[in-house]
C-alpha cells in the first residue's frame, strides 16, 4: 500500500467501525462511562471485540431538542465528519477496544467548527481518562 493510500484509509469511517448492535448500545447506556465537552457528550465502554476494529462508534441527536428530522440528520452528518477527521488521535494513542456513542447536547443548529472543537475536546479528555486509568 502506498503512503498516500494509508493516509486516505486513516480518514475513512467504514461500516465495520459503526456501532449498530442494539445489545451493545443498551450495555453502553447502562454500564458506560461519560465525558462531556459542550456541545457533545461521549459515552464509552471497553469491549471485547472479535474483530480487529479498535473503536465502534455511533452518533445520536435527541428528538426532544430537534423535532425536524432534517436538522437531526444534518447534525449527525456533522458529528460523523468531525469524528472521521479526528479519530486518528485515538488510533495512535490508545490500547484496547471501545464502543462510543457521541451525543449532541446543544439546543441550536451548530456549525461545523463548533462540532469539531467539541469533538477534539472530548477525544482528548477520553485519552487523558484512559491514560490515568492505565497508570493506576
Amino acid at each position: 500500500m502506498l503512503k498516500s493510500q494509508k493516509k486516505q484509509a486513516l480518514y475513512k469511517f467504514p461500516k465495520k467501525e459503526k456501532l449498530k448492535s442494539k445489545k451493545l448500545l443498551e450495555k453502553l447506556f447502562n454500564e458506560g462511562q461519560s465525558l462531556t465537552g459542550f456541545p457533545l457528550r461521549l459515552l464509552y465502554l471497553k469491549i471485547e471485540s472479535p474483530t480487529k476494529v479498535k473503536f465502534k462508534t455511533a452518533v445520536a441527536v435527541p428528538k426532544k431538542n430537534f423535532k425536524s428530522a432534517v436538522k437531526r440528520n444534518r447534525i449527525k452528518r456533522l458529528l460523523r465528519e468531525a469524528y472521521r477527521l479526528n479519530k486518528h488521535l485515538l488510533f495512535n494513542n490508545s490500547e484496547g477496544n471501545f464502543a462510543f456513542l457521541i451525543l449532541y447536547l446543544g439546543k441550536e443548529l451548530p456549525n461545523y467548527h463548533e462540532v469539531e472543537k467539541g469533538m477534539q475536546l472530548i477525544l482528548q479528555k477520553f485519552l487523558n481518562t484512559i491514560d490515568d486509568a492505565k497508570d493506576d
